[in-house]
């Protein structure tokens, strides 16, 4: 049985309650009894149902959730380990200190409005946002568990048809406004249409000059499934070059300075630019500048525009599902302008044939066969 009492000196009322035989105390925050009377009837109900008193949460801060979450990242040896520090260091700006019960439904909603006026797209929040819930479901998960329930976190509308791409001239003109050490990586992805992790990653015992292969095991890809790309001329003659610029010491393909390449978004951005791939507006998905990523979707275009077996696409490019490999399979207006213009010459070309149409049943045409009088022939009938 709990109690109510006033401390010493204190017009605050505490209540005092018991699980597994070890008191609690709380302040109500309250000098009223009513509302001390209401949160010891909680607390009671909770530990008659077995649950730890919500005291007991109060004291987790959103810090100590946030770590738990990156520890699972990297125990895991997850790929994107990178970016779920990105996404915390983003989220402990607004949340960093907070009690994990204070981060409610309206607190959440507030942050991504902040979010949104700052510019930033409903995909990149919602990324955020992600993590944010991903945190709270494993702090109710741990034994013991680390928050009551997981607050109610709405998602943003956002579309999964990306339409970013490169035209051959776009990517030549951004290609010569990089920094010498990042030219051949936007040329392997351009061509390749692999992700940036894997190229970032790329290493020489992966690389077979003499027969022009690259080769990615199991375990080495995002979808965990070997690969192996056949280098075509121009990508060859990148790579011999890079070969003789190799560092010692340093395994990786791609590098600045014998150091491998970690992130380039400053240098990017400046260079799309200076290239003039630069918009004054933001476009549906939030970008005003190139993605490195619209290097995929222009690879898995490239590929299947020349006439590239779909399956082999997605073999070279690494897209597990037909659902994801559509999504970069984009049709530009280029395309759209092209298939008008084949369909008009296929229309063109009806109009100007000769119609050929089969005689009727009944009508009669002569036919003569070798050494042989005339006779008449119906069609359908002798007559």
């Amino acid at each position: 049985m709990g109690t109510i009492y006033r401390r010493k000196g204190k017009n605050v009322l505490w209540i005092k309650y018991y699980r597994n035989g070890k008191p609690y105390y709380e302040s109500s925050h309250s000098d009223k009894k009513a509302v001390a009377r209401r949160l010891l009837k909680k607390r009671e109900g909770e530990i008659s149902k077995g649950e730890l008193p919500g005291i007991y949460f109060d004291k987790v801060r959103l810090d100590e959730l946030a770590g738990d979450f990156l520890t699972d990242y990297r125990g895991k040896r997850k790929k994107s380990t990178d970016k779920a520090e990105r996404l915390v260091r983003y989220l402990m700006k607004a949340f960093s200190g907070l009690r994990a019960t204070g981060i409610t439904t309206a607190r959440i909603r507030d942050y991504t409005e902040d979010r949104m006026e700052e510019g930033f797209s409903n995909a990149s929040i919602n990324r955020e946002l992600s993590a944010l819930k991903r945190m709270f479901s494993l702090g109710k998960k741990s034994t013991p568990p680390k928050v009551g329930q997981v607050p109610y976190i709405p998602m943003l509308k956002e579309s999964n048809t990306h339409k970013g791409f490169f035209e051959h001239d776009e990517y030549l003109t951004l290609k010569a406004s990089l920094p010498a050490e990042l030219r051949p990586l936007i040329a392997f992805a351009y061509f390749s249409g692999w992700r940036k992790g894997e190229i970032l990653g790329l290493t020489w015992d992966k690389v077979d000059l003499q027969n022009g292969i690259v080769r990615l095991n199991p375990g080495e890809t995002k979808n965990d499934e070997a690969r192996t790309l056949y280098l075509d001329e121009e990508l060859l003659k990148e790579m011999r070059l890079l070969k003789t610029q190799r560092h010692l010491g340093c395994p990786h393909v791609f590098h600045r300075d014998g150091k491998p390449i970690r992130d380039f978004r400053d240098t990017w951005d400046a260079a799309c630019i200076k290239a003039g791939l630069w918009e004054m507006e933001k476009d549906e998905d939030g970008n005003d500048v190139k993605l490195f990523h619209d290097f995929r979707r222009t690879a898995v275009r490239n590929m299947v525009r020349s006439g590239i077996p779909e399956g082999v696409a997605m073999k070279i490019s690494g897209h597990k599902t037909r659902s994801a490999f559509d999504r970069s399979n984009i049709v530009s207006d280029n395309d759209l302008r092209l298939a008008a213009q084949k369909h008009q010459a296929y229309i063109m070309d009806q109009a100007i044939k000769p119609e050929v149409s089969l005689p009727s049943r009944g009508e009669v045409i002569p036919f003569k066969k070798p050494g042989q009088k005339e006779t008449q022939v119906a069609y359908g009938k002798n007559i």
